[in-house]
Parts: structure tokens; sequence; C-alpha cells
């Protein structure tokens, strides 16, 4: 009666299901399908998590480098023209113009905003002919306004109201025209951070596979000890210990990775809602735009210092496929394929 639950165990207990389940094949068959199964299963968990993580490179490169510089810039433009028409405006106020030192705020956030169209340039494939063509007509009519006819009132307020028209016109205007475009590109930043079906798809067939190819390492173990008498074979071990990592790794830092670009894409967010709630006051919402364009930069950085945790998951990946061949291939070769 004692001996009735190890007797159950012994017939009902999940090696002895496998060892039913095997029975008809022949051992030497056996291994070289569990071989064969290994390399597929690890060459096609390899590839799609080699291809996966390369995806997730890329547009986290595409993030920092182009897109989030591209919301930052334009949002960054719209307000130094906001600010350089308001600083003229003071200026011919409180009857400074002419007065040595004067006019230095407004022209050098013309200049600023000059140099941000030509930054932005490099990092969209948007057209700015028309924006940089305005730009410099109301850069033009700011320095009339201001220089020229700063001895004549009425021409001096005419040129400030050409400016402020060419500034601030419906749809046409200046600022519009940098808002529309600031908002494209916003959704630019969204699409390149967002995760689509392919790369889920691919990280789906990576994680399947992986999750295969160690059920058919326990197997093979399984197999050389129960018919070969076999202790446990080292590489078929590493191999399987390897492949429970590459399962959990990168895709741990992959959402990490996500987490850090979604936070990046609220901050491009914020940037573009600031710019256009303090059009008002736009020495105020220059600062909030440098300050979210600092945390959005620390975001990007840190998600960009994970492509070593890929590097290591590539080569790891090539360790998957040789390891188990090298632990069976050798068992086979010298239990087997030398006595035929």
């Amino acid at each position: 009666m004692t001996n009735a639950p190890a007797t159950v165990w012994r017939r009902h207990s999940p090696a002895a299901y496998w060892r039913r389940r095997l029975r008809p094949w022949r051992t030497r068959r056996l291994l070289e399908a569990h071989l064969v199964a290994l390399l597929v299963l690890t060459a096609v968990a390899s590839t799609a998590l080699f291809l996966s993580c390369r995806q997730i490179q890329r547009s986290t490169e595409a993030l920092a480098s182009r897109e989030a510089p591209a919301v930052q810039g334009l949002a960054a433009t719209r307000l130094a023209a906001l600010r350089a028409h308001q600083e003229a405006e003071a200026l011919v106020e409180m009857r400074l113009v002419g007065v040595a030192g004067s006019g230095e705020t407004y022209r050098s956030q013309l200049s600023a905003a000059d140099q941000g169209l030509s930054r932005i340039a490099d990092r969209t494939d948007q057209d700015l002919g028309t924006v940089k063509g305005l730009l410099a007509t109301y850069s033009n009519s700011l320095g009339l306004g201001t220089s020229l006819y700063r001895d004549q009132p009425l021409m001096q307020q005419q040129k400030l109201q050409e400016a402020k028209s060419l500034l601030s016109r419906s749809t046409v205007g200046l600022a519009p025209r940098l808002d529309a475009l600031q908002r494209t590109q916003l959704r630019h930043a969204e699409a390149t951070a967002a995760m689509g079906w392919w790369q889920r798809a691919g990280w789906w067939i990576a994680e399947l596979a992986l999750a295969a190819a160690a059920l058919t390492l326990l197997s093979a173990l399984f197999v050389l000890r129960d018919r070969c008498g076999r202790d446990w074979n080292p590489s078929l071990l590493v191999a399987f210990v390897l492949t429970v990592l590459l399962a959990v790794a990168p895709l741990s830092v992959t959402y990490f990775t996500q987490d850090e670009r979604g936070g990046a894409v609220a901050d491009l967010r914020q940037i573009t809602a600031l710019s256009r709630q303090h059009a008002a006051a736009p020495a105020v919402a220059q600062q909030h735009v440098t300050e979210r364009a600092e945390e959005v930069r620390e975001q990007l950085a840190t998600a960009a210092r994970t492509d070593t945790v890929y590097l290591v998951a590539f080569v790891g990946s090539l360790m998957a496929i040789v390891l188990p061949a090298l632990g069976l291939g050798s068992r086979l070769d010298n239990d087997y394929w030398r006595r035929r």
C-alpha cells in the first residue's frame, strides 16, 4: 500500500507520458529528428530576433536623429518668430529705435529662426521652401520697420503691420505654416515610435520559436538520459539556458525601449501644445520647450544605450544554433554514425 502512490506517479508522470509518446521511434532517428528540429527552430528564432531588434534600433535612431529634433526645431522656430515680432513692437513702443544696443533681442530671435529652419531641412522630407521665403520677407519687413523708417512713424507702422500679417495671417502666414509642419512632423514621430503589426509578428515568431526550441532541448536531454544512459549534455544545457535568456532579455529590453520612446513622444506632444498655448508669451514658451526638449534627448539617449543588449542577443542567437548541433551531433557521431 505504501508503494501505490509511487507506482501511480511512475505510470502517470510527465516523463512516463513522454516516454510512451516516443516509444515508436528508434533512438537514432529520434535524436536526428531532435537535431533537425533544433536547427530549424533556432534558425527561425535567430532570424526573427535579429530582424526585430534591428527594426527597433533603426526606428529609435530615426526618432532621436530626425523626427524628434524636427518637431522641437519647428516649435522653436515658430516661437522665435513670434518673439521677434513682440520684441520689435516693444522696441517701437518704448521709442528705443536707434538707441545703441537696442534691437539685439529681436535680431537674435530672427537669426535663431533662420538657423532652426536650416537645421530642420536636414531632418525632414517636408518642403520648407515657402516657409523660408516667408521668413526672409518677414525679417525684411521687421528690419525696415525698426531701422529704415524709424523717423517716419506712418511707414514704420505700416511695415510692422505688414510683418504681423506675414507672421499670423490665417493658414498662409508664417506661424500657421510652421504649426502645420510641426503637427505633420509630430505624426511622423508617433508613427516611427509605434510598433506596427509586422514588428509585433516578428517578436511573436521569435518567442514561439524560442519556446519550441527550449521544449525540444528538454526532450533531447530526456532522450539522452532515458535511452542512451548518458549524463546531462553540457552543450544542450548551455543551449537551454541561452534559449531562455534569449526569450526573456531582448523582449524585456524592447519593452523598456518602447516605454522610453513613448515618453519621448508624449513630451513632443507637450512641446507642440506648449508652443500653441503660450503663443502670446513666447519667452515663457521657449523656456518650457527647452526643458521638455532636454527630457526628450535624455529619454532617447537612454533608449539608444540598449544597442549593446541587441548585439549580445545576436551573438547568443548564433551560439543557440551552434551548441545543439555540437551536442547532439557529437553524440550521434560517437554512438551511431560511426557504427554504420
